[in-house]
């Protein structure tokens, strides 16, 4: 099925689960299952962290899909409703990470393993190690041909900002896998 189509289908079955259509929600969440729970994995890292925050964008996305006045929107919308619930858990997690390090007389290490592992890894470790908003711009932009708009819906970000992220991430990604540092 090419893009086009398949964003047409997409289109079709959020408005039939959104009348109601029982079969039409599950086909649809068939379909973007994976897409949504690869985008909380990009955001947090964490399988099953990415697959609770997975499961509670979909209860966002039941009791909210009747109030979905677009249907054409619904993937920025559903990557919107993914990246509020990653960003809550990653909130949570820095407040973990900020308290442990307070009583830790040694630090959290796992930053520097992270880095460390990343520089020789190619593009995959590359852009793991990009920081979350700009992992994310680069992933849906390219991984899941999402137009700047789009993102910046997903996000909750201007458009201009998805720009500066993609920007900001190529140069990083350029730099990593050219084996040089970024300047900036």
């Amino acid at each position: 099925m090419s893009r086009r189509a398949g964003r047409i289908f997409d289109e079709y079955l959020a408005a039939s689960a959104r009348a109601g259509d029982r079969k039409a929600f599950s086909r649809l969440a068939e379909r973007w299952q994976p897409k949504l729970l690869a985008h909380a994995y990009r955001l947090i890292g964490e399988r099953d962290a990415a697959r609770d925050v997975t499961q509670d964008a979909w209860a966002d996305i039941i009791n909210s899909l009747s109030r979905l006045e677009d249907v054409r929107v619904f993937p920025a919308w559903a990557y919107r409703i993914v990246s509020r619930r990653a960003a809550d858990v990653i909130r949570v997690k820095q407040r973990d990470r900020k308290l442990q390090s307070e009583y830790a007389a040694d630090g959290d290490n796992s930053v520097e393993d992270i880095e460390s592992r990343a520089e020789g890894a190619g593009l995959s470790a590359a852009i793991n190690a990009l920081p979350n908003d700009q992992r994310a711009a680069i992933a849906l932009f390219y991984l899941e041909d999402l137009s700047v708009a789009e993102i910046a819906a997903a996000l909750r970000v201007p458009a201009g900002t998805v720009k500066t992220r993609l920007m900001h991430a190529r140069r990083k990604l350029r730099a990593a896998l050219e084996g040089g540092k970024e300047n900036g």
